[in-house]
């Protein structure tokens, strides 16, 4: 059977089970390997007639991704390693770059799972700290915000939002909009108006559903008074004939800056959509505060896209946050198996997906053998193999001084928080914070100072404090 074939048969025999995020081992991209490479590097990459994959010295060759793709396409006669230039494609020979970087990921020690409990103290590079838990008993948190006074308002993917006073939950609010929870979808971000003492307004990104569970994500803002949402205003709902059934990529995170809100809707599945400025699908997303377009607006003028469009080219934004000095807008982007990503947002900028990217196919098939192309925007920071990234936020508190606007950056998948520091469009210094408490699905700074996280599988609320000298 020919190389193509077998990829394709391998596509329509791949258990959906095995599509799942970071899914190692198997399908197209380990058929590859084992075709071309296993004969010398071994089954398992630990080497043969030829050396091992996995150890440190392999550095010295895969200093960076392109360069293991071009090492692997051109060969090297000295070191015995032949081209496979003309065996495999430039799409094959990325996904089986991807593969290579997940078994040697997956081949390194596991850190073990932290549990959560009073006097928590853990280490980072420059801090000892104390994680203290803030709340448990929720369903599925999703997003964490804060008012003006420290008081909380937690989202619960299946369509609750709840106070969170002094570490206490309450009843959940009466009144919201009803969202459809399915697949990815649900009740996801909250967001207070930055004047909110004086108007009042809260704002939610949900997945509103029609008919036959189709759904899209869509934007209002309320007032809540003793346990009851009211005078709800919507700010916006894509067109109907853009509600899918799809279950995957709805966004969305929302920031306020200037009298503007942005927010992003992912891909929701499709990912051509996210090429095409027709469709909301893939898209950072600008409007007032009143849901009102901006003249300014890249398509605010135009017939070639829609006018709520302020970037496009993205797979499934879940992080959004404004630099505290610069007033950057920053986004976090899960990519597909591979190819996570944090981009700075420019206006009327494409980030390229799926025309660009370093992930391949859940499946192990290559989506391109493209990672960088002119007119497109390169992120800044890409994780390959898949830490599932998600929020981000910037450190703005006083107790840590070495992270002051410090990137914070949640991953699922991995666990891990990460903290990137940024300067001129570019990491210059990055660390995991932690590891192995659950999977980190909100960053956000409290109004007391302090970084909180909030954790999917345990359901619950941390924050990270220092620890006694």
């Amino acid at each position: 059977m020919c190389l193509r074939a077998t990829i394709l048969l391998l596509f329509v025999l791949m258990p959906a089970s095995l599509w799942a995020q970071g899914a190692i081992r198997q399908g197209a991209a380990a058929e590859l390997y084992r075709m071309h490479c296993a004969v010398c590097h071994g089954s398992d990459l630990r080497g043969g007639a030829a050396g091992s994959l996995l150890i440190d010295q392999w550095e010295s060759i895969r200093q960076t991704d392109e360069a293991l793709a071009e090492y692997i396409r051109v060969g090297n006669p000295e070191r015995g390693m032949p081209a496979f230039g003309n065996a495999m494609n430039d799409r094959e020979i990325r996904a089986l770059v991807v593969f290579i970087n997940e078994m040697r990921s997956d081949a390194q020690p596991n850190v073990e799972q932290i549990p959560l409990q009073d006097g928590l103290e853990l280490e980072s590079r420059d801090y000892r700290f104390l994680v203290e838990p803030v709340a448990d008993g929720l369903e599925i948190p999703w997003a964490l915000a804060f008012d003006s006074a420290g008081r909380g308002l937690v989202t619960e993917r299946p369509g609750r939002l709840r106070w969170l006073v002094d570490g206490e939950l309450s009843e959940p609010i009466a009144g919201i909009p009803e969202v459809l929870h399915w697949g990815q979808g649900g009740l996801m971000d909250v967001a207070f108006h930055p004047d909110h003492d004086e108007n009042g307004w809260i704002y939610l990104v949900f997945t509103e559903g029609i008919g036959d569970n189709r759904g899209m994500t869509s934007v209002v803002r309320g007032r809540i008074d003793e346990l009851q949402w009211q005078d709800e205003e919507l700010i916006y709902r894509a067109e109907e004939t853009h509600f899918t059934s799809t279950r995957a990529h709805f966004g969305s995170r929302i920031v306020f800056r200037d009298g503007y809100l942005w927010f992003a809707i992912g891909d929701r599945g499709r990912p051509d959509s996210s090429q095409g400025t027709l469709s909301p699908n893939g898209n950072i997303h600008r409007l007032h505060d009143d849901g009102r377009i901006p003249e300014d607006n890249p398509f605010a003028n135009s017939d070639e896209g829609l006018p709520t469009i302020w970037s496009w080219g993205h797979r499934n934004p879940q992080g959004l946050a404004f630099h505290p000095t610069t007033g950057e807008l920053w986004s976090a982007e899960h990519g597909p198996r591979g190819g996570d990503e944090v981009n700075l947002i420019v206006k009327g900028a494409n980030y390229g997906w799926p025309v660009v990217t370093h992930g391949i196919n859940y499946n192990g098939t290559p989506i391109t053998e493209h990672i960088s192309k002119p007119g497109m925007v390169d992120p800044v920071r890409q994780w390959t193999p898949s830490i599932s990234v998600c929020a981000i936020a910037f450190y703005t508190g006083e107790d840590f001084p070495g992270w002051q606007n410090d990137m914070f950056v949640g991953g699922l998948r991995s666990e891990e928080l990460w903290r990137l520091r940024t300067e001129d469009g570019a990491v210059t210094e990055e660390e995991v914070v932690l590891k192995g408490l659950g999977r980190i699905r909100d960053v956000t700074m409290g109004q007391d100072g302090y970084l909180y996280l909030v954790l999917n599988n345990p359901d619950s609320i941390v924050r990270l404090l220092p620890a006694a000298e």
